[in-house]
């Protein structure tokens, strides 16, 4: 598994989890080689001060080692697209080292490293690791062939700011609170409740939001996890059956003779608008992929366009959008919205 910026190879791409900006590849032809790998290290008994090793290619030199700490866990606002939940480490990585292992003294890969902070574009000794437990669950998706699905809580979550743990009586800022619920999700149907302050997952503390979709994303779908939260001055316990997002349908791309041709969609469902920021009841379909070039391109389409409807008929899920998207009248009038503001256009068909 690897980076995005990988060179190509004679590899198929088995899975490509954007989430994670990990992906799984398979060697076309090994012609009879055979490759040693590393082991799997448990990420969550990483402590700061540790040594670790960075393995990669910087700069494109060649393959290089460098040492230094873990200089803490659970690093967040590092890449906003990406789960919150990064190892830290002053052992120098630079362009060329994302994808590369981060390895214990032990030769165990404990994170693949994948970004940087620095005001030069080199090292400055602040470089990111996805943890290796996220990094796993990837890498097993990938070889038994499956799809890689991620258990879903339907529910908002705020960070807890000392006002609000004074208000709520937590004593201190830490945990998740739950400001909203998807009518009839998974958390509400546990019976959670919106004020709820998860406290941790499995044992593991929960000091923030992200650190609870990361202990999530950690787990399959079917798997159970043990939740304690405060609730009312009290603090409660309960064991959830981790479930999969509601189903949309798989994703539909418009091809042929149309202004939407190379437009691929998908259905917003509750979860979906959870990722978008939209409300849980919101229809519409979400606009994933743009085929550069194309007369969907042409056109002025977006990937991230939330498109309500042509032609006067909601499309409230893909498979309708992509029906009306091959009729072929004199003009289409669509409506979308970009960036939180509803657009209005008139297209020739």
């Amino acid at each position: 598994m690897t980076g995005r910026n990988t060179p190509s190879t004679a590899v198929d791409l088995v899975l490509d989890d954007p989430k994670t900006d990990l992906a799984v590849l398979r060697v076309k032809d090994p012609k009879g080689a055979s490759f040693p790998a590393l082991s799997f290290a448990d990420s969550d008994q990483l402590e700061v001060g540790d040594l670790v090793l960075a393995i990669g290619n910087p700069f494109g030199v060649g393959q290089t080692v460098t040492s230094g700490i873990v200089s803490a866990l659970a690093r967040t606002g590092v890449e906003s697209d990406n789960y919150e939940f990064f190892i830290q480490t002053d052992a120098a990585i630079n362009p060329g080292n994302s994808g590369g292992a981060l390895v214990d003294l032990s030769g165990h890969l404990v994170g693949i490293n994948t970004a940087i902070v620095s005001r030069s574009g080199g090292s400055v000794g602040i470089g990111f690791a996805i943890p290796a437990n996220m990094a796993k669950l990837v890498a097993e998706t990938g070889i038994a062939g499956g799809a890689l699905v991620r258990p879903w809580f339907g529910a908002r979550m705020q960070a807890v700011t000392a006002d609000l743990a004074d208000s709520l009586g937590l004593g201190q800022a830490r945990g998740a609170l739950i400001s909203e619920l998807a009518p009839g999700g998974p958390a509400q149907q546990a019976g959670f409740q919106d004020g709820d302050v998860i406290l941790s997952v499995d044992g593991f503390a929960i000091e923030q939001p992200s650190a609870f979709d990361f202990r999530l994303a950690t787990k399959p779908v079917g798997a159970t996890a043990d939740i304690k939260f405060f609730r009312g001055g009290k603090t409660q316990d309960k064991v959830v059956t981790l479930v999969a997002p509601p189903d949309g349908g798989k994703p539909v791309t418009v091809s042929g003779n149309t202004r939407f041709s190379g437009t691929t969609v998908e259905t917003v469902t509750a979860a979906v608008a959870q990722e978008l920021g939209l409300p849980y009841d919101a229809r519409a379909v979400v606009v994933r992929k743009v085929e550069a070039g194309s007369p969907a391109d042409d056109m002025g389409l977006r990937a991230g366009d939330l498109i309500l409807s042509l032609n006067g008929q909601n499309t409230a899920d893909a498979e309708t959008f992509g029906k009306l998207a091959n009729d072929r009248p004199r003009s289409w009038s669509v409506v979308l919205q970009r960036g939180g503001r509803t657009i209005r256009a008139e297209v020739s068909g």
